[in-house]
Formats: C-alpha cells, sequence, structure tokens
C-alpha cells in the first residue's frame, strides 16, 4: 500500500514538472515570435523558429500571425488589402478615395472606387475604424489582389503612430543565388529550316517554358467541353490579352490543322500555324525620337477590347445621308425664346437629334434591337447611349439616356447636362455609362463631315453626326422670279448597321425617317 501511494505521487509530481516546462517554453517562443518582425508575405516555419525539437512543438509546420500583429512596434492596427471585388478579379485601380487619412468610418461606408476589368466597384467597409494610412494613391497603376492598400485603427490617438508608414518590398530571390543549369549543347541544325521552326512551338505545351495563358474561367469550361486547345486562342479579345468566353465560342479550326492527324502532317501544320498566325512582335518606330508612355486605366482597356471584339465579329456597313436643318434650328430658337432667358435649360441641337433618332425607332422598330445567336430580341424602350467627351485627350465616355421616346426635348438636355456638369463625379460612373440600345456620336463641333464609327455590342446600330455647314442647294420651290437655288445648314448622318439584323433596305428606311423628323420637327410631338 505504501509503495503504491509512492509511486503514484511520484507520476504527479513528474507530470506537474514536464507541464510547467512545456509551458516556460511555449512563453519564450511566443516572445521571440513577436519581437520579430515580418514583411507582408513571411511565415514562420518549425526550422526557424522552432528548431530541432521533439514533441508538440515539432508538429508546428507554419504560424500566420494576424496582420495587426507584425509588427510590435506600432498600436494595434490591421493593414487591409485589396479584395476581388469580382470574380474574375485580378488587379484593381483606385479611381478615387472617399475617406481620407484620419477619418472614421463605419459600416456600410465606401472606403474608395475600384476600377475592376469589368467596372467601377465600390469598396465599402465591413465594420468601423479609423483610417490611419493610406497604402496606394488614386490612379497609381494597378494594384493587386491581397496588396496593402490602407491602414485602419481602432483608436483616434494612435493615427499619428502611421504618419511615416512604408510598407516592406517583399524580396524576390536573385537568380544568381539559384542553382546553375548545367549547359546543354546545342542541337544540331535541321536540313528543313520550316520543320525545325514548327518543332519549337509543339513542344511548348509540354514545357515549363512556354508563356502562361490567361482565360477566364466560363473560356476554360466551354474549351474543355469542346475540346479546344486555348494556347491556339492566344492572345484574346478581353483586358490585358485575356481569352473570355466569346473567343472560345466564335473559334472555327482551320482546315489545316484538323486534317492534321498523322505525325508528318502535324509538323507541317504546325509550321503553316507558327508562319501565318504568330504573335505580332513590338516594332520599334525609327526616327521617333523622344516618347512618353501613359498608362491605360481598366476601364479603357475594358473599352478597347470590346471595340476590337465588335469590329472583328460584327459584319459591318454604312449608310449616309445628307439632312437640312433649316426646320429643326427654327423651332431650336423658338423653343429656347419660350423658356426664357432666366431657365436653366438650353435646349441644343444635339438634343433634338437625339429626340428624331428615338421617333425613327418607333418607325422602324428593327433597328432598336440586339442580336443573341439563336434570335433577335427587338427592344421596347429606346435607351440611348450619347458619346461625350468634356475635353480633347480626357477620354470618352457614353452616358445612357433611359427610355428616351418617353422623354420631352427639355428633359434629354436636363438629363444629359447633369451627367456632363457634374464636376464632383467626373468621369461618369459605370451605372451612368451603362449599355443602351443605341449609340448617338456627334462629331461636328470637330469639324468633321462624315464618319463611320464601329458598333459597339450586343447593340446593332449607331448614328454618326458630322458638322452643320452652309451649302448651295437646289431651290425646290422657286417660282418664276425666284433664285433657282438657295443656302442651306445641312449635315451629313452616318448609320453604322449590324448585317445580321439590319441589312441595307432597313437602314435605308431608318435614315429616311429620321431625316424626315428632322426636316419635320414638328412630327416629334407625335
Amino acid at each position: 500500500m505504501t509503495s503504491s501511494l509512492l509511486a503514484s505521487t511520484a507520476r504527479r509530481s513528474s507530470c506537474r514538472s514536464i507541464a510547467t516546462s512545456l509551458l516556460r517554453g511555449h512563453q519564450k517562443l511566443y516572445q521571440k515570435v513577436l519581437s520579430t518582425p515580418l514583411s507582408s508575405s513571411s511565415q514562420l516555419s518549425n526550422n526557424n523558429y522552432f528548431g530541432n525539437t521533439n514533441g508538440v512543438a515539432a508538429n508546428i509546420k507554419n504560424v500566420n500571425l494576424p496582420l495587426n500583429r507584425w509588427f510590435s512596434s506600432y498600436p494595434p492596427h490591421e493593414v487591409v488589402g485589396l479584395p476581388a471585388l469580382s470574380p474574375t478579379m485580378e488587379t484593381g485601380t483606385i479611381a478615387r478615395w472617399n475617406k481620407e487619412e484620419g477619418e472614421a468610418f463605419a459600416a456600410g461606408d465606401v472606403f474608395c472606387e475600384v476600377e475592376t476589368d469589368k467596372a467601377t466597384v465600390d469598396f465599402e467597409a465591413q465594420d468601423d475604424g479609423i483610417v490611419a494610412r493610406i497604402l496606394a494613391q488614386a490612379g497609381g497603376g494597378d494594384v493587386g489582389c491581397g496588396e496593402p492598400i490602407m491602414i485602419t485603427v481602432e483608436d483616434e490617438d494612435h493615427v499619428a503612430a502611421f504618419k511615416d508608414y512604408v510598407v516592406e518590398a517583399v524580396v524576390a530571390p536573385t537568380p544568381a543565388a539559384a542553382t546553375p543549369a548545367e549547359p546543354v549543347p546545342e542541337p544540331v541544325a535541321s536540313p528543313t529550316p520550316v520543320q525545325q521552326a514548327a518543332t519549337t512551338p509543339a513542344a511548348a505545351p509540354g514545357g515549363g517554358s512556354a508563356a502562361r495563358l490567361f482565360a477566364s474561367p466560363l473560356a476554360q469550361k466551354i474549351a474543355l467541353e469542346q475540346g479546344i486547345d486555348l494556347s491556339l486562342l492566344s492572345p484574346g479579345t478581353g483586358p490585358n490579352n485575356r481569352i473570355i468566353a466569346d473567343d472560345v465560342r466564335e473559334y472555327v479550326p482551320s482546315a489545316t490543322a484538323a486534317a492534321a492527324v498523322p505525325a508528318a502532317a502535324a509538323v507541317t501544320s504546325a509550321a503553316s500555324t507558327t508562319l501565318q498566325t504568330p504573335t505580332t512582335p513590338m516594332v520599334t518606330i525609327s526616327g521617333a525620337g523622344g516618347y512618353s508612355d501613359y498608362p491605360i486605366s481598366d476601364s479603357a482597356r475594358e473599352q478597347a477590347a470590346r471595340l476590337t471584339s465588335s469590329k472583328q465579329n460584327v459584319p459591318h456597313f454604312h449608310l449616309s445621308i445628307d439632312v437640312t436643318l433649316d426646320s429643326i434650328l427654327k423651332l431650336r430658337s423658338d423653343l429656347n425664346a419660350a423658356l426664357g432667358n432666366d431657365s436653366e435649360t438650353s435646349i441644343s441641337v444635339n438634343d433634338l437629334l437625339i429626340k428624331a433618332s428615338a421617333a425613327a425607332m418607333k418607325t422602324v422598330p428593327t433597328a432598336n434591337a440586339s442580336w443573341m445567336n439563336d434570335v433577335v430580341r427587338v427592344f421596347n424602350s429606346v435607351n440611348i447611349n450619347v458619346a461625350v467627351g468634356k475635353s480633347p485627350g480626357d477620354g470618352l465616355y457614353t452616358p445612357l439616356l433611359r427610355n428616351v421616346g418617353g422623354m420631352g426635348v427639355a428633359g434629354i438636355s436636363s438629363a444629359l447636362s447633369d451627367i456632363v456638369n457634374k464636376e464632383d463625379s467626373w468621369p461618369p460612373s459605370a451605372e451612368d455609362c451603362a449599355m443602351g440600345t443605341f449609340t448617338v456620336v456627334n462629331l461636328g463641333m470637330y469639324g468633321i463631315k462624315s464618319a463611320a464609327p464601329i458598333i459597339v455590342e450586343p447593340q446593332v446600330c449607331i448614328l454618326a453626326l458630322g458638322a452643320a455647314e452652309a451649302r448651295i442647294v437646289p431651290n425646290d420651290g422657286a417660282g418664276d422670279d425666284d433664285e433657282i437655288y438657295k443656302e442651306s445648314i445641312m449635315l451629313t448622318a452616318t448609320l453604322g448597321c449590324d448585317h445580321r439584323v439590319v441589312d441595307g433596305a432597313v437602314g435605308a428606311q431608318w435614315l429616311s425617317a429620321f431625316k424626315n423628323h428632322v426636316e419635320n420637327p414638328t412630327t416629334l410631338l407625335l
């Protein structure tokens, strides 16, 4: 009995000693971790901080510290990274900050506006706090998802501590540190250079030296279902040459690639593909002297990709007609006189031409449509995008006027001026520039006589208006004593059409209806 009690007491004493030593060891380890500053990409491994210890500590592989404990010399804070605001977002550009350093925020407040690859999206706060430091300035270029953009704190007294805070750059390993590769003997020159050129691209997909392909998840899914090699579609028409779903849907395999089943035929096909459709190298312009590079915003990339896709995929054709403006100019003068000099609304010729475009859609509704691959969708409401730019080089924007057919001319003028003259929100937001059913581009202010505009998918028509100018035309209603010629103010209107929906006859009918409404503006009241 006595020996059993002594053995039990010894075991309890041994357990207490082991627990005490483990607790002290963990406390020392925790103090060592907190006293060591880490960069944003650092992790604690068992080799660096746990040594060759055995037992519980040896089973810990990685320790990820919270962002607000990376720098023990600073007060409690949180380093906020750029979130992924869309499923395909990889980078974004901060267009504008709505909060300043030292300003408090609450849940639901908008930190900033971020230009993604699709649109401009608001980054909203999920909790309360104070912005201590802004790390990514507005218009500073692309920021990757997860990269720090600001620091927040909960106590206002802690803001001053982050005045000179700078994010440490992540140092990438230098190539010199890597193990040098063994020299590879040069291949023996082939007597047939065409086959040698074809062999190099064919080996690229299997090796690790091939360039990375950027494709949307939907494009990858469709390519997998249809058995299409995405490397044949590069570069794509999406932002940053990304392959999008439309690239895969509209891909038509060439006859040579489809027939290349034997090995010898595959080499010939690859050589033909390499020679005919290579990625165009950047050619340096000689004798141009100095130059300046300007960054391109995400919205500009999206617009460029959309116009490129439209020009490649839409079967364009253009129709032009000369329109007399004498009657509509008189109507404009009468309407502005009726409004008076004290009115904030001033009707322009452009407002009346936009109204005439909507009226022409009532006569020829087929032009107010969209190509949907399987069907042609004709819309009941006429929503018109109007191309505007405040100054040359300031970018082109297309604010949307909704249900123009149900608006008066004064309403069109007010709605358009509210968007263009809103200084605190220029450029217009993505909601203001949403996709409509028709687009009007007026280049007359620049003295352009006519233009052949590019249709913006999924629309099927776009109208370009030239400069109004005095022209000598036959005087059809002249009597015996009248002049046989007269002077009239005229402009040239050009309609760009998608031949899949609007053929030549329909386009001609639309322009005829537009001309009738402009030259007989009283019909706009119907």
